[in-house]
């Protein structure tokens, strides 16, 4: 008989769980009155998954039987979860927005299947749910004598700790592999597994004993009944995932549990954790320390009116802002554990802060970029922040003496792996380099630390310098 369905299942759980319009739904209530049709031409079972609204999973809201003796699925499936690891051409399908198809997938009932998956896209052209076609995977050969009570003939029961069993693949394995009988009891452990639950049971035996008695936190793994199902927990300072695959056997229920130890993963991450903490609290204080001192130079240049003090003063403030910016940029994302910074918004950020305490509000910036999407890390960013300070100190402080007002155009460029950073302005122009601080610092920078190379372009208005540094690990273009 072919599977009756009920068409308010997928309004409704498309509704709970999914973030498809009303229009995406009613497109998949007119799909499903097809499926039993389908299901009954091509003698395979047939489902619409659609990814869940809140989770990395799919959910069946779908399906339809063709007519047999004996079925792939002895209960409905409608509403139960479906995860990546066991139907990975589900989501692929979703995730590539064409059909898929995988040789051995994983039911919700543990039996292998054959899948073949089609996206199904709304008006938009986006894809809202995915058609499964599954066929049972039958045995081309008949089973030797031997291999009929597979999984046992294959694997050796090593629940006692001091036995020798024959080498197989699950015993090189760092997964615990564990099967327990209809009784939750261990049929077999490999090495792995026996040490999993020695060590959290402190039993030395525990081949007629539930695994769920004596591993108290298992038991709501085996209360999901014959779904297959993943779990993650966190008990004695441990961290696990727990996979677990019913298997039918011709004389028992099997069931299968894979699990991952996350322990040394997870303190590797803590580590991680504390040490981005410690180092973004560096960063606030070296940040709250240039403020200080930006601070006390402030109270300095109060005291001390001169013109020249004054000028020397204030280049000094935009040295420190400079370097300040870099950590504030580094700051602002908390998810910036590489302490990558962006090069344009620091470029900005310098600039437009110079130009408003200049005191010449005529002045205007332009920057040209071409949407580069240009990174580095904290130590070669403040290399920039300190070459982009003085390029424009010495642009506002030279080129537009005797002007109301004028331009300084910044532009990035990208050629193969080098960079280009072009200032250039409109103003007087320089007659002579000469020796300077400033371009001490730059030059400095630019050769030592950048890798690159510092250029005066000759220009008939006004001044052009050219920096050129090659792309690295430290310096890169983030590719959308």
């Amino acid at each position: 008989m072919i599977g009756v369905l009920n068409l308010s299942n997928i309004r409704t759980l498309c509704s709970q769980y999914t973030n498809l319009s009303s229009t995406d739904i009613e497109k998949l209530l007119e799909i499903e009155t097809t499926l039993s049709y389908y299901a009954e031409l091509t003698d395979c079972y047939m489902f619409i998954d659609c990814m869940l609204e809140n989770l990395p999973h799919a959910i069946v809201v779908a399906e339809a039987f063709p007519k047999k003796e004996r079925h792939l699925y002895e209960k409905s499936v409608i509403g139960k979860f479906v995860f990546e690891s066991f139907e990975p051409a589900v989501f692929a399908a979703f995730k590539n927005k064409e059909k898929s198809s995988i040789s051995r997938a994983i039911t919700q009932e543990g039996i292998t299947v054959e899948q073949n998956v089609v996206p199904l896209f709304n008006n938009e052209q986006q894809v809202i749910a995915v058609l499964i076609q599954e066929k049972k995977v039958e045995m081309k050969t008949t089973p030797k004598d031997d291999f009929q009570n597979m999984p046992f003939a294959l694997i050796e029961h090593i629940v006692e700790p001091n036995s020798q069993p024959i080498p197989v693949v699950s015993d090189l394995l760092v997964e615990s592999i564990i099967l327990t009988n209809h009784e939750n009891k261990v049929i077999y452990s490999n090495p792995a597994g026996y040490r999993f639950i020695s060590e959290l049971s402190g039993l030395e035996h525990f081949d007629n004993v539930a695994l769920n008695k004596i591993l108290p936190f298992l038991q709501e793994v085996y209360d999901k009944g014959d779904d297959v199902f993943f779990l993650e927990i966190t008990i004695d300072r441990k961290s696990f995932i727990v996979k677990k695959i019913p298997i039918r056997s011709q004389n028992d229920k099997v069931t299968l549990l894979i699990i991952h130890d996350l322990t040394e993963l997870k303190l590797k991450e803590n580590e991680l954790m504390m040490k981005t903490f410690a180092i973004r609290e560096i960063h606030h204080r070296v940040k709250n320390n240039l403020q200080t001192v930006t601070s006390l130079l402030r109270l300095q240049m109060r005291n001390d009116l001169s013109a020249s003090n004054a000028s020397a003063f204030q280049e000094a403030l935009n040295r420190i802002y400079s370097i300040s910016s870099v950590y504030e940029l580094i700051l602002e994302n908390e998810d910036n554990a590489e302490e990558k910074v962006d090069v344009i918004a620091l470029s900005k950020k310098i600039g437009h802060k110079m130009v408003g305490t200049a005191n010449t509000p005529s002045i205007q910036l332009v920057f040209h970029h071409e949407d580069i999407q240009l990174f580095c890390h904290s130590k070669k960013a403040v290399s920039l922040a300190l070459i982009i300070c003085e390029l424009l100190q010495n642009a506002l402080k030279y080129a537009f003496v005797g002007r109301e007002e004028g331009t300084i155009d910044i532009q990035f460029l990208q050629d193969a792996s080098v960079i280009s950073l072009h200032i250039s302005d409109n103003g007087v122009g320089m007659q002579e380099v000469k020796a300077s601080f400033g371009m001490e610092i730059i030059t400095r920078l630019v050769e030592y630390d950048l890798a690159g190379t510092f250029t005066i372009i000759p220009s008939e208005e006004g001044t052009h310098t050219q920096i050129q540094f090659p792309v690295s690990e430290e310096v890169f273009i983030l590719n959308d």
